[in-house]
């Protein structure tokens, strides 16, 4: 590859590589989907047939209108508090919010007292969620991160959030567990490897089922930071957090870390910041964290259930009865991709997972009373 063709955040990589020697798998991520000047989400919009990927929001409104009605049900059993805070977690195009805002004028109560929060670092993104949101007489804000949002009850939305976190991998080794990282090879390539001292006693930190995992087995995770984060604001506030994304629902072995680039699966080191980084969510992780700071976990659940117990094929029925039939079509394939499972599918793969202050024992979607 001649220098030219070098992606500048790849220049850089080595750079910092060269300077101070090889970099966590985690670090890696981060610069890859966040470095201010050539981070991927930093620099573009990555949604849509033009991007490189296209979530749930964008199948279909029924996602974002779902939504919505959950979040207006969720702030019934609350009690009805005059002010609510509807919070997204890395709002995409803005899209769900859009959508959910739209499905909450069904409950006049519910829109007045809510006003919406958007946490997103994306300069980018934020233009886009921006132009999304002018069409609505809507009250909302903008967050770098969470903890900068005013403490109040809420309802925090993280679709497809937790995948993009960085997250951490270590390498089992004859002499111990070994942080994987990534380096520079004999030909001046980026490359994965693993560090030469064992992490002291990370081995008591395990899964009991990954304890015993084989030679050069991988594992994940990812810090509890931001779970921690929802799970105190809403024991402290009071409210709910619902959590979307693909991953499993038992922590186990295994590498996930993945690139995608113009909707196609790609090498995660080839083209640094120029491609998705994301790795499967361990939802066993996030409810053991949430359980630890005192809320309650609900499910998780494959995302076909929970849609279908929310109403999606009523919704779906009501949008073709008054749509012409070319579109009526496309409303039924939107929800098999919803709902379905296969190659194209994102009913099974995808799981959904609530987190609640003690008080609420029950959420919406969680049961077959929803």
């Amino acid at each position: 590859m001649m220098a030219e063709d070098i992606p500048p955040l790849a220049a850089e990589i080595r750079r910092r590589i060269a300077a101070t020697g090889p970099m966590p798998v985690s670090e890696y991520m981060e610069l890859c989907l966040s470095h201010p000047a050539y981070g991927y989400y930093m620099t573009r919009d990555p949604l849509g047939r033009a991007g490189d990927f296209i979530t749930a929001p964008e199948i279909s409104q029924m996602f974002g209108e779902l939504l919505g009605l959950w979040a207006a049900e969720v702030w019934r059993l609350m009690g009805q508090p005059s002010a609510v805070s509807l919070i997204e977690l890395g709002p995409g195009r803005g899209t769900l919010m859009l959508d959910a805002l739209r499905a909450a004028k069904a409950v006049p109560e519910f829109r007045n007292a809510l006003t919406a929060h958007l946490v997103e670092t994306s300069p980018a993104l934020r233009q886009r969620q921006r132009e999304t949101l002018s069409s609505l007489n809507a009250t909302a804000q903008w967050h770098d991160q969470l903890a900068d949002v005013p403490e109040a009850p809420s309802i925090i939305l993280a679709n497809e959030f937790f995948d993009a976190l960085p997250v951490n991998q270590v390498v089992r080794q004859s002499s111990g567990w070994h942080e994987r990282i990534v380096d520079v090879d004999a030909r001046g390539r980026l490359a994965f490897g693993v560090a030469a001292e064992p992490l002291r006693l990370f081995e008591q930190t395990l899964p009991l089922a990954v304890r015993a995992a084989s030679l050069g087995t991988i594992y994940e995770w990812r810090s509890d930071h931001m779970v921690l984060e929802m799970s105190r604001r809403i024991v402290h506030a009071g409210g709910a957090a619902l959590v979307i994304d693909y991953g499993h629902t038992q922590s186990a072995d295994g590498e996930t870390l993945q690139a995608v680039r113009d909707h196609a699966y790609s090498d995660p080191l080839a083209a640094p910041g120029l491609a998705d980084l994301t790795a499967h969510v361990d939802f066993e992780a996030l409810a053991f964290s949430a359980d630890c700071i005192g809320a309650r976990t609900h499910g998780p659940v494959e995302q076909g259930i929970f849609l279908r117990r929310l109403g999606i094929d009523t919704r779906a029925t009501a949008l073709k009865a008054v749509a012409p039939q070319a579109v009526a079509s496309q409303i039924d394939l939107a929800v098999d991709r919803l709902t379905g499972g296969g190659k194209t599918g994102m009913g099974t793969l995808f799981k959904v997972m609530g987190l609640s202050d003690r008080g609420l024992e029950r959420l919406p979607g969680f049961d077959h009373a929803s």
